[in-house]
């Protein structure tokens, strides 16, 4: 029981930490977004709670949930006949939990999820338009087109469902809930925070370029050229 007490402490300073990245890139407003991360090894997840100001979290308020999204109430151990006791904080994880939930249990290599409502993205959404690959960049992090997810209401795992089945059929780890905003997956938390970054970034850029005249496509074998070096060469 040690060791999954040592992995929780672990990953919940991590997605902690990681919380203060969406701010400094300007990614959320308020309590909006959320990031979270699986736990290695157990069917567990840790989340933002719900309504708590990013300057107040710390790693002891992050929430643990199971793959459900339920809190889990407590873990106990008796570890060399020595009793052992470990807490959830008593609030509410994020009210995307469920979406995320949902990730994890039907996308076994995901290890992050990521959860923004970044201007240009969600302005992208809010049309219900893919972004088109036109940049390289797009090419090396996204492997083409960020696609456009259905729409789904907050408060099931109608989201999460959304995500999956769009995600699966896509080199991107971003997709663009339907008037909602980005979600973003990784191999870690880390990962999907990046993904969101980038993934405003590209927003705004192909916007801008778009206000100039219409970008020029990339051909989808150069596409294919570009993401296959950064994701086994270069960007390893």
């Amino acid at each position: 029981m040690s060791a999954l007490l040592d992995t929780l402490a672990r990953v919940r300073a991590e997605v902690c930490a990681l919380h203060a990245e969406l701010t400094r890139y300007e990614l959320v407003v308020w309590t909006a977004g959320n990031v979270s991360g699986r736990v290695p090894g157990y069917d567990l997840m840790v989340i933002k709670p719900s309504g708590v100001s990013y300057d107040d979290l710390t790693p002891e308020l992050m929430v643990v949930t199971d793959l459900y999204g339920t809190p889990v109430t407590s873990l106990s151990a008796d570890a060399n006949g020595e009793p052992a006791q470990w807490e959830n904080p008593a609030l509410t994880p994020s009210s995307d939990t469920a979406a995320h939930a949902y990730v994890y249990r039907h996308m076994p290599e995901v290890g992050g999820v990521v959860h923004t409502h970044s201007t240009y993205a969600t302005a992208w959404a809010a049309r219900g338009e893919s972004i088109p690959c036109v940049l390289t960049m797009m090419g090396d992090e996204f492997g083409g087109t960020i696609p456009v997810g259905p729409f789904a209401l907050i408060g099931d795992d109608s989201i999460g469902r959304g995500i999956v089945e769009t995600l699966q059929a896509s080199h991107s780890p971003a997709v663009l809930m339907q008037n909602h905003g980005p979600f973003t997956i990784g191999k870690d938390a880390r990962s999907a925070v990046k993904a969101a970054v980038m993934c405003e970034e590209v927003a705004r850029t192909v916007h801008i370029s778009r206000q100039l005249g219409e970008p020029l496509p990339i051909d989808p074998g150069q596409i294919e050229s570009l993401y296959a070096r950064y994701q086994n060469v270069y960007g390893r």
